[in-house]
């Protein structure tokens, strides 16, 4: 065996900082281009949520002996996105809407007071508005709260149970549901 090729230099290249960074912009422009590649083929399905059949539960509870204050109709391009009824000894109904403009709207009945409801729907940081008269619904008169991100809730007390309609919708668009909102037997 011979000693005579061993010079002391490492390896059969030079490494240099500059190779080190121009193999690091090679490996990302491939990556790069990977990605650019493939999206170009892939087709992002579109996210439809379903829209819920919302008077088949009002009249399911209904049937039980139960009355559900619920809208008789919704606005134009509003869906009821889900829709919950809990029984037992204190029933809880909920419906969550979507607006035409992709703000939220709900409804929520149950028997506790408005303070606890508004507190665990709107937050505890609610401050509440002035009372108002809207005729021709389930309740004369109900109470306004206001929430700094810009909620708004109603809240009235129909027979046991107390309503509340609140979400990030317009208070305008707000008071329109609870316009609408009836307890009317539906036939099944």
């Amino acid at each position: 065996m011979s000693e005579g090729n061993q010079s002391g230099t490492p390896g059969r290249y030079s490494r240099s900082t500059g190779g080190l960074i121009g193999s690091m912009i090679v490996l990302v422009l491939v990556v790069l281009g990977i990605v650019v590649f493939r999206g170009a083929f892939r087709e992002t399905p579109e996210y439809k949520p379903d829209h819920i059949d919302y008077l088949a539960l009002v009249t399911s509870i209904q049937q039980a002996g139960l009355t559900p204050v619920y809208p008789a109709e919704l606005p134009d391009g509003w869906y009821v996105k889900d829709a919950t009824f809990t029984p037992g000894d204190r029933p809880v109904f909920d419906l969550a809407m979507t607006t035409a403009d992709d703000e939220y709207a709900g409804l929520h009945q149950e028997d506790r007071s408005v303070d606890e409801l508004v507190d665990t729907l709107l937050g505890t940081d609610a401050t509440q508005g002035d009372d108002v008269d809207i005729s021709g619904t389930v309740a004369p008169t109900w109470q306004t709260f206001s929430e700094p991100d810009g909620d708004h809730a109603f809240a009235a007390e129909v027979g046991d149970d107390t309503v509340v309609v609140y979400g990030s919708a317009p208070e305008d668009e707000l008071r329109g549901l609870v316009e609408s909102l009836t307890t009317a037997e539906l036939t099944p």
